[in-house]
């Protein structure tokens, strides 16, 4: 999931060489953090959340295949 996130941020932002994705694992629950420059924040997050939610839809599609949870955090 971590290639994934990484992947969509580098897309979306001005400064690709800024985005930092880590990635944590306790049992069956994946934490996927997104760092990206303050800069791009907006861009990341969209109006009113909107691109965060399509990034949260498209990694929970993705990991329900693998039965993982998986949970994107922009930081």
């Amino acid at each position: 999931m971590k290639e994934l996130v990484e992947i969509i941020a580098k897309a979306l932002v001005d400064n690709p060489e800024e985005v930092v994705v880590t990635e944590s694992t306790e049992g069956r629950n994946t934490i996927v953090k997104l760092h990206v420059a303050a800069s791009d924040m907006g861009k990341v997050i969209g109006k009113q959340g909107r691109i965060a939610k399509a990034i949260r839809s498209v990694v929970k599609a993705a990991s329900s295949r693998d039965k993982k949870n998986v949970e994107v955090e922009i930081v």
